[in-house]
């Protein structure tokens, strides 16, 4: 089967011919669609799971609408080569980055949140449980300490005392330039244990860690629930953590994360200006953008910003939120214009669209003239297959028809001038 006939000589494009003989292999249906006048072929099968290529502990830190390690790799894999530069323009956690670094290859990361720097780059020099333990207990821990805001209805007064002074702390060493990758490797573990479901998180009974409720809004689940906050080992739970990320994470991986760090870039920029990317640099981008009125990143992310003395109203002018499908691909066309001044030729775009609404609005389709209008030529459309999962269950979502997690990807390619 060869749905996709490329002009150009095999010899010219062993990229390509990777991609595609790997999508061949694994597919499952092919068809072609029309959009914007051009036929286009959506392959769909099951080109990754979670369980293939077991991704790496090093990666499980909770961030809403984050995809599986294992799409980034398959692309990585595929349309790079060590030493290529790779890069996502919506980073979020980072999934991207550091796929890219375990795979030896250039790391440019960026998101308008600057939370992201954050959650990502320490995961690039991991410290040894040792030198996380005696950092932990030279901490000094104000009995009486408060913060400026209520926190009452997530943590007991002992917790937020160990809270507000591992805040001060790590303030303290980032504004003497004292801060060093132990320093933010607690700091990133610390911002993803504030709150969440389960006695592994600072706070009690809430949300997943993935985003925080209100005040009000957790003063309403502890009535329903019954509960009071009790006191939580903020330094306990942070070792706990810690030893789980760095559960199988290997000397070669180390020594890969380190050396791609080394070099990596963490951008903080709007997508559609990002000057401080070099024309024609990036071998390949793989990301996904926020989601057309579905998550709201500046809500969420408000305890974290709060911890890590973030403006979260900053981060509110430049993460984008769409309320119509007309806004949205506004602001991708933007974003897709700057992702082709950057991209070498012959270079690709693997852009993850997840959405489909109610069955009607496809956002692939919509994604293809806007690739195509910013000067790319589309490759095809990716979907993997992928089967119900617990939590799609229990929102009812179907993974392949409606939700954020059918993986439809739309790849791109800088043709040759």
């Amino acid at each position: 089967m060869s749905p996709v006939k490329s002009k150009i000589p095999k010899g010219e494009r062993p990229y390509l011919d990777r991609l595609l003989d790997e999508v061949r292999y694994r597919l499952t249906t092919v068809e072609d669609i029309d959009v914007a006048g051009q036929s286009i072929p959506r392959f769909v099968g099951e080109f990754w799971t979670s369980q293939q290529r077991q991704a790496l502990s090093l990666h499980e830190v909770s961030y809403r609408a984050c995809f599986k390690p294992q799409l980034p790799r398959f692309f990585i894999e595929y349309l790079t080569n060590e030493g290529d530069t790779v890069y996502d323009p919506f980073s979020g956690r980072g999934t991207t980055a550091l796929e890219a670094g375990l795979l030896c290859r250039k790391v440019i990361a960026n998101d308008a949140n600057p939370l992201n720097t954050l959650l990502c780059q320490p995961r690039f020099f991991p410290p040894s449980l040792e030198e996380l333990m005696k950092r932990l207990d030279s901490i000094p821990i104000k009995e009486k300490a408060e913060a400026d805001i209520d926190l009452s209805m997530f943590y007991h007064p002992k917790t937020e005392a160990e809270i507000v002074s591992m805040k001060e702390y790590l303030d303290e060493r980032r504004e003497s330039g004292t801060e060093d990758n132990i320093d933010r490797w607690i700091r990133m573990v610390a911002t993803n244990r504030l709150t969440g479901h389960s006695k592994g998180f600072f706070s009690v009974y809430t949300l997943p860690p993935n985003q925080a409720v209100s005040a009000d809004s957790q003063r309403k689940i502890n009535v329903k629930m019954q509960q009071e906050p009790e006191h939580r080992d903020t330094r306990v739970i942070i070792f706990k953590k810690s030893k789980t990320l760095l559960s199988d994470v290997t000397m070669v991986d180390r020594e890969n994360l380190q050396r791609a760090g080394e070099t990596a870039r963490f951008l903080t920029f709007d997508a559609r200006a990002t000057k401080a990317i070099a024309a024609n640099s990036v071998q390949l981008t793989v990301t996904s953008p926020p989601f057309l009125d579905v998550v709201d990143y500046v809500q969420d992310n408000w305890l974290r910003c709060w911890f890590n003395s973030l403006d979260a109203s900053d981060a509110a002018k430049t993460i984008t939120m769409s309320r119509s499908l007309e806004e949205w691909s506004a602001i991708m066309f933007g974003v897709f214009r700057e992702l082709y001044r950057i991209t070498k030729s012959r270079g690709f775009v693997a852009f993850e669209v997840g959405e489909v609404r109610n069955k009607v609005i496809k956002l692939d389709e919509h994604v293809v003239p806007l690739g195509i209008k910013a000067g790319f030529s589309c490759v095809g459309i990716i979907v993997n297959q992928q089967y119900f999962t617990k939590t799609s269950n229990i929102w009812g979502v179907d993974n392949n028809d409606k939700g954020t997690n059918s993986n439809r990807i739309v790849i791109f390619r800088k043709e040759a001038k």
